[in-house]
């Protein structure tokens, strides 16, 4: 009990003490305290601020759609290009045939322009692919091609019908030229055989002096000639085909020959008693 009391006293006694010495001055300058200003905007401050950032934004964007849009027309641009490139040949002369393509073409133009309206929209045309298959051959190739592929890949359909229409076109561009040579022919020998009569029944040499007697000639030479290269050919040929036929034989037999030789060198090897025996047998009287 004594001891608790005094445990009490001593701890008011403690805090009288400093409860006295917080009231003296102290003996260096407290120091300053630190002062914080806020930025606190007002609400004019933060609409524009939003209103800017939304500007840029959308500039950025903007400007990303742009840049997009500008790199895709490079991209189209150099695709032309390449395909431009590859679709003119590079051994043929582009300047002046694709100048007498444009003067075909205005011209078929000029012609055209008076007349009706599919006269006008079909003359044109027509000039620009004839011409461009007189004076650009090969640059014509390439771009028929290049059509033909893209009608293949995307209309396939049509790429048929269009195929077979090529076909027909074909054939009887084929029979309308056996038809004009069949009558050629024979117009040819109906004049002959009218000149031929004429000869007899007047004894004028007609032949001769309308020069149908060189023709003829030259035709049949030209024709002598052509039959005479083509025999060649063939002869060439068979030649070639029975040289060939023979060194396979040769060489079977050749194969043939060693194997047999082999074999019967084997033979003599395994049985060298039996060749003796027949060494020592005399021969007999005939």
């Amino acid at each position: 009990m004594l001891r608790t009391l005094a445990r009490r006293s001593t701890v008011a006694a403690a805090a009288a003490v400093v409860a006295v010495q917080s009231d003296k001055l102290p003996i260096y300058s407290a120091p300053t305290p630190e002062i914080v200003l806020v930025d606190t905007p007002s609400k004019l401050e933060r609409q524009i601020g939003n209103a800017r950032r939304a500007v840029t934004t959308r500039y950025l964007e903007a400007h990303a759609r742009v840049q997009g849009v500008v790199s895709r027309w490079i991209g189209v641009e150099e695709a032309v290009e390449k395909r431009v490139k590859s679709l003119v040949a590079p051994d043929e002369p582009v300047t002046p045939g694709i100048l007498y393509v444009g003067v075909a073409t205005l011209t078929g133009s000029i012609f055209a322009r008076n007349r009706g309206l599919f006269t006008r929209g079909l003359l044109p045309p027509t000039l620009l692919v004839l011409s461009l298959n007189h004076f650009l051959p090969k640059t014509a190739h390439n771009i028929s091609a290049y059509c033909g592929e893209l009608e293949d890949r995307y209309f396939p359909t049509l790429a048929e019908k269009h195929e077979i229409a090529n076909q027909h076109t074909a054939m009887t561009w084929e029979r309308l030229k056996d038809a004009g040579r069949g009558a050629r022919e024979g117009i040819t020998n109906g004049v002959g055989t009218a000149l031929e009569r004429a000869e007899v029944a007047t004894g004028l040499k007609l032949k001769e002096t309308m020069g149908w007697s060189r023709g003829v000639a030259i035709a049949v030479e030209e024709r002598t000639k052509e039959a005479a290269h083509i025999v060649e050919e063939k002869t060439e040929a068979a030649v070639e085909a029975v040289k060939e036929t023979a060194a396979a034989a040769v060489k079977a037999v050749e194969q043939k020959t060693h194997a047999a030789t082999t074999k019967t060198a084997q033979t003599t090897e395994k049985e060298p008693g039996v060749a003796d025996k027949k060494a020592d047998e005399p021969k007999r009287p005939t």
